[in-house]
């Protein structure tokens, strides 16, 4: 039955319709925003994937060429690969969504937006963005959270939302909040220095439209949305939990407190080695070889609530430091003479190598994209292999996570970038993740403003990146201890990864990751000083 519902979205309207295309998906819509038209469609394996202790979810924002009237350029006049924007767009999209999904939940998920139509002021990400928690929310899919996206810019002081392109060129800040009516789910930011109160009062700013937006998707999942289907639940029976964490969780405790990543790794594995065959000889071999997945995540399990356990009752970090004090700082500059520049930067046993290349202006990267911008002069790649910790694949070329952390530093440097006419040279920065315990992207920061001088760049301003990270009482985000410079098994285990960088004077960029169900904004304003304060330290330090 074909619906069509209509509200007003930060000053446009809004139109979604339902039930008159991709009727065979588990739910699908057309959402409409001025002429800019996505359309997206959420679909759901019958059968759960056996074997697996994550969700499989797929994003995937495919772009069009059509949709602003152009055929696409080279010999072969079809769309291939997904464009870096088509990338980065599906991760915004993946990120506030992801930890909402129930946690036993194991069916192959997919989220498809098919941008149709674009109006060069209306970016497609945010209809597409909103179209995916309107078709979740519609279908059957046990997905049952009411999320709301939106971008917001600063002109002449005064935050807009959702700016048109007249208003983006002008604008200091490209804010791309998600939120649930009562917390924020994503942040992703772009600045040209703008202060932490500014930010938090721009995220504010979004947070109430979002409020609205929740309200309509509401409205329309009331009139149209379908019953929610029944799933196999993969939570790990309560008997073999206990058994587990009986036998693993005081001595995973001991384990894991040790500075040295390689010995801690080497004792946490002695632990799962100790309590398999404590399982073999109880229930067998045959038992064992049945329930090896979950028996593995039992194991993942103790870990990590040893790990939160030490933070959260005890303000013990397992490597023995503060809650806000930063590993071991070192950086050098000059590593290779036949290079335009080059800089190590190291945290802890996080170690980058970034490298400056200077072009001319024939260099510059052209774009066929969906957008008004067609060159680029300066770009920043970001590669982490798999030495960097310490296992044996081969490579493949950069991945999507690869993606997103250059274009994550190529936003955090690009505001102090100086101009064509300032520096006429295209610039390439390439980042090498050389050893990998956490915050690389924000290594990258640090190390490419260090090689980036070293090149002679005469960058604005030397700009720095941390990342801090939060521990709940069982999720409850009223009940929180935050740290400061994350680790890599405090990545895993905790519920945020707030990145932050900036020079001394304002923000350049935010990436916020979170596995609860969103973040207060005593949270992140306490992020905000914490990455501040960090920042400062790190210019001083080393810069």
């Amino acid at each position: 039955m074909f619906k069509k519902f209509e509200t007003n979205f930060a000053g446009r309207k809004l139109v979604v319709e339902v039930g008159k295309m991709a009727t065979l998906s588990n739910g699908s819509c057309l959402v409409r925003y001025g002429e800019t038209a996505v359309l997206v469609n959420v679909n759901m394996s019958k059968e759960p994937r056996e074997g697996i202790d994550f969700l499989p979810l797929s994003v995937d924002y495919e772009e069009r060429l059509y949709s602003v009237g152009k055929i696409p350029g080279g010999y072969i006049k079809r769309e291939g690969k997904p464009s870096t924007k088509a990338i980065l767009v599906s991760r915004v999209i993946d990120r506030p969504l992801r930890p909402l999904f129930p946690k036993d939940y194991r069916n192959d998920t997919a989220i498809n937006a098919l941008v149709l139509a674009v109006d060069p002021d209306i970016l497609p990400e945010i209809p597409a963005s909103v179209g995916a928690s309107i078709a979740l929310n519609i279908s059957d899919i046990p997905f049952d959270t009411l999320v709301g996206t939106v971008k917001v810019g600063i002109v002449d002081d005064e935050i807009v939302l959702n700016p048109d392109l007249e208003q983006r060129e002008k604008s200091i800040l490209d804010l791309t909040v998600s939120a649930t009516p009562t917390k924020i789910c994503m942040i992703e930011a772009g600045a040209n220095e703008v202060s932490d109160e500014k930010m938090l009062e721009a995220i504010k700013v979004a947070h109430q439209e979002i409020k609205n937006l929740c309200e309509f998707i509401f409205n329309i999942k009331a009139e149209v949305g379908k019953k929610k289907a029944e799933y196999k639940s993969f939570a790990i029976p309560q008997e073999l939990a206990d058994f587990i964490s009986d036998i693993a969780y005081d001595k995973m405790k001991e384990a894991v407190q040790t500075k040295d990543k390689n010995e801690r790794d080497e004792n946490v594995t002695k632990v799962d080695d100790f309590v398999i065959e404590q399982y073999k000889e109880k229930y067998g071999e045959e038992v064992y070889e049945e329930n090896k997945a979950m028996v593995s995540e039992a194991l993942y399990k103790a870990e990590k609530k040893a790990v939160r356990d030490l933070v959260i009752k005890e303000g013990k970090r397992v490597d023995g430091r503060g809650l806000d004090e930063i590993r071991p700082l070192s950086a050098e500059v000059g590593l290779f003479e036949r290079v335009h520049g080059s800089a190590l930067f190291s945290r802890g046993l996080t170690q980058v190598l970034s490298m400056v290349t200077l072009g001319s202006s024939s260099d510059v990267q052209e774009i066929d994209g969906l957008d008004e911008e067609e060159q680029k002069r300066y770009m920043h790649h970001y590669n982490m292999p798999s030495y960097s910790v310490g296992e044996a694949r081969p490579s493949r070329g950069p991945g999507r996570r690869e993606i997103g952390h250059g274009a994550l530093a190529e936003r955090a440097l690009e505001p102090v970038i100086p101009s064509q006419e300032e520096f006429p040279y295209t610039i390439r920065v390439v980042s090498e993740v050389l050893s990998s315990n956490g915050s690389t992207s924000q290594g990258s920061v640090c190390g490419s403003t260090l090689a980036l001088m070293d090149a002679g760049v005469p960058i604005k301003a030397p700009v720095a990146g941390i990342s801090t990270g939060l521990f709940t009482k069982d999720g409850d985000t009223s009940d929180y201890i935050m740290v400061t410079d994350i680790q890599g098994i405090e990545d895993f285990f905790g519920d945020m990864d707030f990145k932050v960088a900036g020079t001394k004077k304002g923000i350049t960029a935010i990436q916020v990751d979170i596995k609860v169900d969103g973040l207060t904004y005593e949270i992140i304003e306490e992020a905000f000083k914490r990455t501040h304060k960090a920042r400062n330290y790190i210019l001083d330090e080393v810069m």
